[in-house]
């Protein structure tokens, strides 16, 4: 013997079904969120979060992609207060291998102290064609700066 079926019940949003009941459901808007007190970003952005291997691969190719870069390019690759920031320039030492990954050079790993398994948060300027990697440590006092911003 089989048990009836029962249907799903799944509330109305429509008004005219369900009109506010009280002052408090009427006044009710979209939830409030944080103010981060960052910038609006003027030009498209990709993010991506990847780890570093032991020849300096960023396992991430699809940030590669999306900037246009194509295996065999050459980037200028450099450190700068804690960052790397890559973008495309002739005969650098820099690099997106045959399959398409962005090898670091060893100064820069060795510069911004990045170890098999490290990961950096990848903020690519689309635009601009500038890739920013932040390695992990790196981000840890930029964020505890903008909570303590918005803590107030």
């Amino acid at each position: 013997m089989n048990p009836p079926v029962v249907a799903p019940v799944i509330p109305a949003s429509d008004p005219a079904i369900h009109p506010a009941r009280g002052p408090l459901q009427a006044a009710r808007g979209p939830l409030p969120l944080a103010d981060l007190g960052a910038p609006v970003m003027a030009t498209p952005i990709a993010y991506a979060l990847s780890a570093v291997d032991r020849s300096g691969r960023i396992a991430d190719r699809g940030i590669v992609r999306a900037l246009g870069w194509t295996p065999r390019q050459h980037l200028d690759v450099r450190v700068y207060r804690g960052t790397v920031v890559a973008r495309p320039k002739a005969g650098a030492t820099g690099r997106v291998d045959r399959r398409g990954f962005l090898l670091l050079p060893l100064p820069v790993r060795r510069r911004c102290e990045l170890h098999p398994g490290d990961r950096l948060l990848l903020a690519a300027d689309l635009d601009a064609g500038v890739l920013t990697g932040y390695p992990l440590p790196v981000l840890g006092p930029l964020l505890a700066a903008t909570q303590a911003g918005g803590a107030a």
